[in-house]
Order: structure tokens, then sequence, then C-alpha cells
């Protein structure tokens, strides 16, 4: 089968065996990969996959259809079309993957536009529910709004009755926010004068919490899911004692698959019939086929994008 390799910083494509699910796994054939900021930092050899995943084969989610079931699966069907996360190798043609951490792709959705849909929505319903405690009437601002993990973010926090700001580099892609479900845009020039707000889902780099610490509602939360733009910040804390505010970091893909598992249960149960329906939409850039795969990293590597960069197969 053809997988998706990075080595110091090249995106190669690569024939390699085909793998047989476990007890309690399914095989997936894939039929789409989303591209995340974590591939490409692991094509560079700055973000190594937990242990258990080859340390040159990206790819951290995907949809595709069961095409095998190993000892003790129950609920999966052959052919039936899913979607989820993993710690790596999800760019192959093939996957293994607890059935537990399985979601279902509702019909009607298209297969491969699904497989940018679980790392950026499972991500924010981590960050937004799990680890800030969203609750209606929140007011969310959340950065790199137009990107994967962004746009869920701007959709679900919308979806739950929150307010939500979308942190963007241009007024010219305003309609792009908006159409989303945001209720309000802001450039950088603008952050230290709008707010307050109680979340802040902060999808770029910690260093931009000083702009917007002084703009925080009492008792909210800042969760940081992105580190591209730099991992390190000095951040007053007196004045995060006067909010009685907090500052948390998370990522979701160390951790063990019963997490993975439960985080998954969460989507199915909350997500899928917006889904369904298309009040929750997918936003795909761009779709590449898997021997144009270094073509794709190249695109995702782009400024300015909305949505999802993903690699068919």
């Amino acid at each position: 089968m053809r997988t998706v390799l990075g080595h110091e910083g090249k995106i190669l494509v690569e024939e390699i065996g085909r793998p047989e699910p476990g007890v309690g796994e399914a095989l997936v054939k894939v039929a789409a990969s989303g591209i995340n900021a974590a591939d490409w930092m692991q094509a560079r050899g700055k973000y190594p996959p937990p242990p258990g995943f080859a340390p040159d084969r990206l790819g951290l989610e995907f949809s595709g259809t069961v095409a095998g079931c190993g000892e003790g699966v129950r609920r999966l069907a052959m052919g039936e079309p899913v979607m989820g996360i993993t710690g790596g190798e999800a760019q192959s043609e093939y996957i293994t993957v607890p059935e537990s951490a399985l979601v279902p792709v509702p019909e009607g959705v298209d297969l491969i536009a699904a497989g940018g849909f679980p790392e950026a929505a499972f991500t924010a319903v981590d960050a937004l529910f799990n680890q800030a405690n969203l609750a209606l009437g929140d007011r969310v601002l959340v950065t790199g709004a137009l990107g994967g993990v962004g746009s869920a973010a701007i959709q679900i926090a919308a979806l739950a009755g929150a307010q939500t700001t979308a942190w963007i580099r241009s007024h010219d892609r305003d309609a792009e926010a908006l159409g989303l479900g945001a209720q309000e845009t802001l450039v950088t020039a603008e952050i230290a004068q709008a707010g307050p707000w109680d979340i802040v889902i902060e999808l770029v780099t910690p260093r931009n919490i000083p702009s917007y610490l002084g703009r925080l509602a009492i008792g909210a939360r800042v969760v940081v899911i992105g580190f591209a733009g730099g991992a390190s910040v000095e951040v007053d804390v007196r004045a995060l004692a006067t909010k009685r505010a907090s500052i948390a970091a998370s990522t979701l893909r160390t951790r063990p698959w019963s997490e993975k598992s439960l985080l998954a249960q969460k989507v199915e149960r909350h997500l899928l019939d917006a889904l369904a329906s298309r009040a929750y939409r997918i936003p795909v850039e761009a779709t590449y086929p898997v021997a144009e795969a270094a073509a794709a990293y190249d695109h995702f590597l782009r400024p300015g994008k909305l949505g999802k960069v993903v690699i068919a197969f």
C-alpha cells in the first residue's frame, strides 16, 4: 500500500506492507486524510509521534470504509463509512484503529471531505467543552480562526449558543468568518480594545496572550492549542490573578486510545446531527491525490487558507 512519509522536511510516497487488525481493531481503507501542523512538524523531526507509531509516517486523521475486523469487533460492518483520529500513519491506504475510536460518517456527507473533519472537530470539542467548560452565552475569541481547528471552533461555539469573535489576518476575509458563524471579526490592531472574553482558544501561539490578557473577563479560560508561532511567553501573573483567569494547554495526539474513544463518543453524540444537516460544514481548501502529497504540503504551508488541505487515496 502507499503511505506518505516525512524525512528531513521532504514529503515522500512509498509502498509498504498492509497492516492487519488486532483484537478489537478495524482495518480501514482510507479515502482521505487531512494535513495538520503536527504532520509538518513531524516531517521536520520536531514532533515525534507517540510510542507504537512509525516516526516517519504522517497523518493524524482519516476517513474511509471498514475493510476488515479483528476479533471482538461487534458494531462495525464491512464497507461502513467511518472516520477518526490517530497518533500517526493516517496518510496511508490502510490503517488499523480500535473500534471504539471510530465515528460513523453520516449519510450524504462527502467521504473525501470527511477526511478533514476529525482532527479539527475533536480538538475544538475538547478545547471548548473539556478544557474551557463552554456555557451558553459565553464570549469566545478564536485565534487563527480560518484554519482547520479555527473554523471548527467557530462553528461549534456558535452551535452551542456562544458569542464568537474571529481573529483573522485581514478584514478582506470577514465574509468567510461570518459565514462560519462568528458574530464579530477582529484583526491584530483591534484586539487590545475589544472583548471582554470568557474563553480564548489560542490556535497560533501563546505569545498572543499578552495582547488580550487585559481584555479577559472575570474567570476567563485561555486554552492554548497552537504553538507554530512559538511556544514560550512571559505573562504577568498579577493580571491573571486580578481576572481570576486561567491558562491551560492541551494536545490530543499523545493521549491513550481510551481518552480518544471517549472524545469520539462525545463528537458522535453531539456533532454528527449538525454535520448531517449541514448546520456544521467541513471547509476544504484543496484536495490532492496521494501521488501529489508533496504539493499538498506546499499548499498547506501557504498563508490565508480557509479550512483543510486533504490528501485523497
